[in-house]
């Protein structure tokens, strides 16, 4: 574990492909990004268009792209892989059918038991969250203790993600290998100028 965590970028919901582009371009441009994910919230056709537009920015700036939930969007458009918002259901499922080459991460929200199972079901990553404070989260925050722990316990690569601050990275750089921002950057005009408040 190092002192650094890698920038794991989540695309906004509902976002129209045309405004996205650039901005997501200049963002990728701006700072280094280890994984794109491809947030929910749309059509599947519109998903898709999306999932061609953001793989594109993302492959020729080498950064792999992963999407929420839909396994079929990830192996029909060439993506890297998938993230399951639903813990450890699904991990299984994902990686026969993704093969061992895709990444496959899983959403565990508190519950160190899950993200453990979804490690030994074959899940790449872990996430826990929201580390801040949201009405969005589903149940408990997920504790700095629980990324300490882990991050001693653990091998497996862990993702800090849900109302993210400057101070939360602050205090989550020395126990996560990847911190997830995208609500906190995109909600505002100028999300390059948001993301280099916080990451900066």
């Amino acid at each position: 574990m190092t002192d650094a965590p890698q920038l794991y970028l989540m695309t906004p919901t509902g976002a129209q492909a045309s405004t996205l582009a650039p901005l997501l371009s200049e963002v990728m441009d701006r700072f280094a990004v280890a994984c794109l994910r491809i947030r929910g919230g749309a059509e599947e056709d519109e998903l898709g268009r999306l999932a061609d537009l953001y793989r594109e920015i993302a492959h020729q700036r080498d950064v792999a792209v992963v999407i929420d939930d839909h396994l079929r969007l990830a192996q029909r458009h060439g993506l890297d892989g998938i993230h399951l918002t639903d813990g450890t259901r699904g991990v299984r499922e994902a990686r026969k059918e993704l093969g061992t080459d895709a990444i496959v991460g899983a959403f565990c929200g508190s519950s160190r038991h899950d993200g453990m199972t979804a490690g030994e079901a074959g899940a790449d990553y872990v996430s826990f969250g929201p580390v801040g404070d949201t009405a969005l989260g589903r149940g408990e925050p997920a504790s700095l203790d629980l990324f300490q722990w882990w991050s001693e316990m653990i091998e497996l690569p862990v993702v800090a993600e849900g109302a993210i601050t400057r101070d939360l990275i602050r205090q989550l750089s020395p126990v996560s290998d990847f911190i997830a921002i995208g609500p906190e950057i995109w909600t505002g005009d100028d999300p390059v100028a948001a993301l280099s408040t916080l990451w900066g």
